[in-house]
């Protein structure tokens, strides 16, 4: 079995067919979904999909590329659907963006530390959108262990080796996505094989980033069993030690 942690199944590619996805899901031994918004309308639609669908759970917040796009309201609205529905298990995503320039980086700065500490207030995990930006990212996250332990996980995994012992070191979770198993990738394969079993999750991030096997297609949550594949054979151990190792790290960090 396997946990797709991070998914964005409100996008219009889903529209006509997330049904079947699910199904499809399903039958490739995925136990979970984890659908995340990246603003308010996205967050709603993530929470009325976790409340129409056993197989996910939502997560729901405002991405850095679209704080600048936040209306009055909409940040209260995020705090309020976060601590009143139970199907929200999570805060996010949030984190950081140094590639497109959609926001103004004081602007993210200030998100991101509000979603950390609605995290901390609702003793919910936060996932972290990192491109670009891993200094500035871990500068903040640094910055703020002095008010506790941090729950979180770094999603879509891109950076480097010294970010990546920087986030294991304070405690954070690796998740890979479909870039891991492209050709070019072999940087990523490297880390992956350095990443504790403890510390591993895996996610399709779909309708993006399809594995290599499907890449070109739209993304979905069965397409997860190929990033898992992949993952086992770089660090050398069975598909089914990285289902049950990444399963066990998703239900521990989100309380599934």
């Amino acid at each position: 079995m396997l946990i797709d942690t991070h998914t964005h199944l409100f996008d219009d590619r889903f529209r006509k067919d997330l049904p079947t996805v699910l199904e499809r899901a399903t039958a490739a031994g995925v136990e979970r979904v984890i659908c995340l918004g990246i603003d308010l309308e996205s967050s709603l639609a993530a929470v009325e999909i976790a409340n129409t669908y056993p197989l996910v759970v939502a997560a729901v917040g405002i991405q850095p590329n679209h704080v600048a796009e936040a209306k009055v309201g909409d940040w209260e609205a995020i705090v309020k659907l976060a601590g009143s529905d139970p199907r929200v298990v999570a805060i996010g995503e949030t984190g950081l963006d140094r590639y497109w320039d959609r926001a103004p980086f004081p602007v993210q700065e200030d998100y991101f530390a509000r979603h950390i500490q609605l995290a901390r207030d609702l003793r919910k995990p936060f996932v972290i959108h990192c491109r670009d930006a891993e200094a500035d990212v871990v500068k903040a996250l640094r910055g703020q262990e002095a008010n506790g332990p941090l729950r979180a996980v770094m999603h879509s995994f891109s950076g480097d080796a010294a970010t990546a012992r920087e986030c294991l070191e304070m405690g954070l979770y690796i998740s890979f996505a479909g870039m891991v198993t492209y050709p070019t990738a072999q940087n990523l394969r490297d880390i992956a094989k350095d990443v504790p079993l403890d510390r591993l999750l895996v996610e399709t991030d779909c309708p993006y980033l399809a594995p290599q096997p499907v890449r070109g297609k739209r993304n979905e949550p069965s397409y997860v069993a190929h990033t898992a594949a992949l993952l086992a054979q770089v660090k050398g151990v069975s598909i089914a030690e990285i289902e049950e190792h990444t399963t066990r790290n998703a239900k521990t960090l989100f309380g599934l």
